[in-house]
């Protein structure tokens, strides 16, 4: 059987295989190496390290958000070197309910690779399950990892302005309510959102136990954000592009395939001045 959206710690624990990959996304955007640290001093039997910053995303420029889209061809060798094939089951946690964790399934499914999936729960469940956690580095054995990729399943800022123009998509944004009204914004220099965006939080998809909500729960909710739009022409963005993928896979989770992601989120959208901004005022 092969994971795709969500696996829990239980159906990690019982079934996991030695050819499985399990990664470790744990990140913490006030401290960049809070996750490197945890990772060093306790994670999930096996489980390597990808790090948002070094390995998940490329260098920040003038024009680009806070978190770029990585350079694929040194994401693949990243994948290989932590033993990814093309036949393997990769299952990526963190410990913010899949909120980092997201973005690396996220990618793994744009070069081609479906067989990957978010640890629901991430290691908080994992811990609360009594599953051990060990500090000892995974044995790796390197693998070569082809990649196929899918370019239409992320718009670039000018696709998303024309077609926001055209009305052909439905733009989702994933952030707090109170940065989607730009009543606060404590990350980024301007508060707002794109104008004709919609607002549902990542956090709506989990339970309070920061698991997620179940796929028919998911599917009632978004349904009734979209209305009787398809899901291919949803498009979710967040900060910077990361959170964003959180929506992705709830959507896909609950059936609703084929959303994408504005992979330079609110981060890039305002560092063109000639681009909308809009709020909403009390």
């Amino acid at each position: 059987m092969n994971h795709r959206t969500l696996i829990s710690a239980s159906e990690l624990h019982h079934f996991s295989q030695p050819d499985w990959v399990i990664i470790d996304c744990r990140f913490s955007l006030a401290n960049s190496e809070a996750g490197s640290y945890a990772y060093r001093h306790g994670h999930i039997p096996n489980a390597r390290y990808a790090h948002l910053d070094n390995d998940l995303s490329s260098r920040i420029t003038d024009t680009t958000g806070r978190h770029p889209l990585p350079d694929f061809k040194s994401l693949l060798k990243k994948l290989g070197a932590w033993g990814v094939s093309n036949h393997s089951q990769v299952v990526v946690y963190d410990d913010a309910g899949g909120a980092f964790a997201g973005r690396l399934w996220w990618l793994l499914r744009t070069l081609g690779h479906d067989n990957v999936a978010v640890l629901d729960g991430g290691i908080k469940d994992w811990q609360r399950q009594g599953y051990d956690i060990t500090t000892s580095l995974p044995r790796i054995k390197p693998a070569s990892f082809r990649a196929y990729l899918n370019d239409n399943l992320w718009l670039t800022a000018n696709q998303v302005e024309n077609q926001l123009a055209r009305k052909a998509i439905t733009l989702i944004d994933a952030r707090t309510p109170e940065r989607y009204r730009g009543e606060q914004e404590p990350i980024d220099p301007v508060a707002g959102h794109i104008p004709y965006a919609l607002n549902r939080a990542f956090q709506l998809n989990l339970n309070a136990q920061g698991l997620f909500l179940a796929p028919d729960d998911l599917r009632a909710q978004f349904k009734q954000l979209i209305g009787n739009t398809a899901p291919e022409q949803v498009v979710h963005y967040c900060g910077s592009g990361v959170t964003a993928c959180h929506n992705v896979l709830a959507m896909e989770h609950a059936g609703l395939v084929g959303s994408k992601l504005y992979a330079g989120s609110w981060s890039e959208w305002i560092r063109n001045k000639n681009r909308a901004v809009a709020s909403v005022k009390a």
